[in-house]
C-alpha cells in the first residue's frame, strides 16, 4: 500500500516536474503577417532574444491573411502545452477583428491567454511623389480633399493597423480615398513605389529601407510626437491635434495553457526587454520597446486600444468577409 501510494503521488506531481523543465524542445511562434513586414521584423528580433533566455529556439512561422485571423485561429486550435504561441495585437486579441468579421474563427475573449506586450511602432504616411506632388501633410489634405474617391491607399489588409490608422486620418481630415487591401504588406509597398497606389501608412520598421527613395515621400508619423528615427517628419498630431495610431505587438498562447508556462514566457520576455541588444535592435528599426509588463497589463491594454478601433469601425460601417 505504501509503495502504491508513493507511485500514485509520483504520478500526480510528474506533470508539474515536466513543466518546471519547460521548454525541452523548440517553440513555434506564429506571426500573422508575411516575411519582411514590420510584424515579422520585430517578431524575429524578440524571438532571438527570448530564445537565449528560454534555452530553446522560437521558430517563426509566418501565417498571413485575413487581418491575422488565420494565425489567430491556428493558435486557438493548437495544443495548450506552451509549444505554440503567437504575436498578436488589438486585431485578434482586442475585439477589432470580431467587429469586422461575422465569423473570425475564434472567440477573442476566451480562446487566448495573453503573455505580454513587447513593443509598439508608429506608422508613417507615405505618398508616391509622381502621383501626389505635395511636400507636407496640410498640402496632402488639400490635394486629396479636392479629389474625393479619386485616389487610393494601400494597407496590409482590412482591419490591420495600417488600414485603420489611415481611415482615422481620413476621418479626422474629412477626406475620401479608396482602400486597396493586400494580403502581404510588401506587395502594397511595391505597388506604391510603382505608382499603382498613391498612398499608404506603413510601420516604421518596414519603412526604414526606403528612406531617401525619391519615388516616395514621408509626410507624417502617427505617434503623438516625432520619431527619433525620422526627426524631419512631422507627427500627424501637429496638424490634427490629439491624433495617435500606433501598432502594438505582444505575445499570446492558446487558452488553458498552464499558468506556470505563461509566467515562464512572461519572465523571458521581460528579461529580453531589458537586453541592450534587443533595445538597440528595436531602436534601429524605429520600434519603441515596451516596459516590463504582466499578462494582466497586456490584457487591459488590448481592451483599451480595441475599444478605440472598434468605435472607428462602427462609425465608418466597415466590414470584412
Amino acid at each position: 500500500m505504501v509503495l502504491g501510494a508513493g507511485i500514485a503521488a509520483l504520478g500526480l506531481v510528474s506533470p508539474n516536474i515536466a513543466r518546471a523543465d519547460f521548454p525541452d524542445r523548440p517553440i513555434r511562434l506564429i506571426v500573422p503577417y508575411g516575411a519582411g513586414g514590420q510584424t515579422d521584423i520585430v517578431s524575429r528580433l524578440l524571438a532571438e532574444a527570448m530564445s537565449q533566455r528560454l534555452g530553446q529556439q522560437l521558430l517563426v512561422d509566418n501565417r498571413p491573411g485575413a487581418a491575422s485571423n488565420i494565425a489567430a485561429e491556428m493558435t486557438a486550435r493548437a495544443p495548450a502545452d506552451g509549444y505554440t504561441i503567437m504575436v498578436g495585437s488589438t486585431g485578434p486579441l482586442g475585439g477589432v477583428n470580431a467587429a469586422l468579421y461575422k465569423n473570425p474563427g475564434y472567440d477573442w475573449q476566451t480562446d487566448f491567454a495573453p503573455i505580454g506586450l513587447f513593443c509598439t511602432t508608429p506608422n508613417v504616411l507615405l505618398i508616391n511623389t509622381a502621383e501626389i506632388p505635395v511636400k507636407t501633410l496640410p498640402e496632402f489634405i488639400e490635394f486629396v480633399k479636392a479629389r474625393p474617391n479619386q485616389l487610393n491607399f494601400a494597407s496590409s489588409g482590412i482591419g490591420a493597423s495600417t488600414h485603420l490608422s489611415m481611415e482615422l486620418l481620413l476621418e479626422r481630415a474629412g477626406l475620401k480615398m479608396v482602400h486597396v487591401p493586400y494580403r502581404q504588406s510588401t506587395q502594397g509597398m511595391a505597388d506604391l513605389l510603382a505608382g499603382r497606389v498613391q498612398a499608404r501608412t506603413l510601420g516604421l520598421p518596414e519603412a526604414e529601407p526606403i528612406k531617401g527613395d525619391r519615388r516616395v515621400r514621408a509626410l507624417a508619423v502617427t505617434s503623438p510626437g516625432r520619431s527619433p528615427n525620422w526627426p524631419d517628419v512631422q507627427a500627424v498630431a501637429e496638424t490634427l491635434p490629439g491624433f495617435i495610431g500606433v501598432n502594438e505587438f505582444g505575445l499570446a498562447a492558446p487558452a488553458r495553457t498552464p499558468p506556470e508556462i505563461i509566467a515562464r514566457f512572461n519572465k523571458a520576455m521581460n528579461e529580453a526587454l531589458e537586453s541592450p541588444t534587443l533595445l538597440a535592435g528595436f531602436q534601429r528599426v524605429g520600434a519603441e520597446t515596451a516596459k516590463p509588463n504582466s499578462p494582466e497589463d497586456f490584457s487591459a491594454y488590448l481592451r483599451s486600444g480595441g475599444a478605440v478601433w472598434t468605435g472607428l469601425i462602427q462609425r465608418l460601417g466597415l466590414s470584412a468577409e
